[in-house]
This record gives structure tokens, C-alpha cells and sequence, in this order.
């Protein structure tokens, strides 16, 4: 049998943790197509409302995953990734997109076999992912990549995930959640 790269093993963990945070609250989570992966959009979630204060009924978010077990650098409340494929990176700062974007980074322990704990209890997948919405930066001239910052309040949770569908429903702003 062929070994699995830990990167493989890391993207996965990334899905993995985005389906159980949207399952939670009631949005389907779809992984993409190969022509939407080809664009930079690794799943869709579709949020059914009604959504207070609005007509809207149905709505959806693309995401871009990314996962690392490379210790995030911290300042100043947030956490930077270097982001490599700058293809990918310009298409999320892309303001003219109908449809939402933002990236998720899970952040993961240095150790794989630390990545997830099962017993008859609890399954636990270790660390956390945090989202931003890049739409509207510049993009980017690097040659290699570009060194994103993730607010450490924007956390990917249930709640944070509901938030943000809300303010979807009501035309605002994402970004305003960037600090």
C-alpha cells in the first residue's frame, strides 16, 4: 500500500472540519468539483432560511481550505499563514464574484498523531480553523505567495458560520468583520 502524504492527510482534516462545524447548524456542506477546485473553491455550504429580516430563502458560500502544521506566527491579534498559488489568492480578492468567498485555515498540531483522538465518548480533531474574507485587497505581485492574516476573533464556529450567512442575507459586508 502506498503511503499517505501528511499533506493529503491534512487536507482532509480541513474538510472534515468545515463539514462538522456547517452540519451542526443545519448547512449542507458539498465538496467541490474538479472545475470548481480548478478556480480556487473547495466546497459550497447552502444555508436554507428564512434568515431574520429579509426575504431571502437560500443562500451560498464558497470556501477555499487550507490546512498546516506549522505554528501560526502571532501579532497584534492575529494569526498569518503563508498563503502559496497566487492563482488562487487573486481569485478570493475578487470583489465581482455573485457568490461569497472566504478562506478557512485550520491550524493543526506539529505532530500527526495528535491531528485526532477517538474513544466511545468523543471524537476530537485538534486545534482550530479560522476564516477571512480577502475580497476587495489588493492583489497580489509576489512571485511566491502571500502572507495572509486571520483575526483571532474570526474562529470558525457554528456561530460564526450562522453570523456570517446573516450578514450575507442582509447584503452586508463580510469584510466588515475584519479587524
Amino acid at each position: 500500500m502506498k503511503p499517505i502524504s501528511d499533506l493529503n492527510i491534512e487536507s482532509e482534516l480541513s474538510y472534515a472540519y468545515l463539514h462538522a462545524v456547517a452540519s451542526s447548524i443545519g448547512v449542507n456542506c458539498r465538496i467541490g468539483t474538479r472545475h470548481e477546485d480548478n478556480n480556487g473553491i473547495d466546497a459550497v455550504l447552502t444555508s436554507w432560511g428564512p434568515f431574520s429580516g429579509t426575504y431571502l430563502q437560500e443562500l451560498d458560500l464558497k470556501v477555499q481550505l487550507k490546512a498546516t502544521k506549522a505554528t501560526p506566527k502571532e501579532a497584534d491579534g492575529f494569526y498569518s499563514y503563508f498563503f502559496s498559488g497566487l492563482e488562487r489568492y487573486n481569485e478570493l480578492t475578487e470583489v465581482r464574484y455573485p457568490i461569497k468567498r472566504i478562506l478557512v485555515v485550520l491550524f493543526l498540531p506539529d505532530s500527526p498523531s495528535e491531528w485526532l483522538n477517538v474513544s466511545q465518548e468523543e471524537l476530537i480533531l485538534k486545534k482550530s480553523a479560522y476564516w477571512v474574507s480577502l475580497s476587495g485587497k489588493d492583489k497580489s505581485i509576489n512571485k511566491t505567495g502571500e502572507t495572509v492574516y486571520l483575526p483571532k476573533t474570526q474562529l470558525l464556529t457554528p456561530e460564526s458560520l450562522s453570523d456570517i450567512f446573516n450578514r450575507i442575507s442582509k447584503a452586508k459586508n463580510i469584510q466588515e468583520f475584519n479587524l
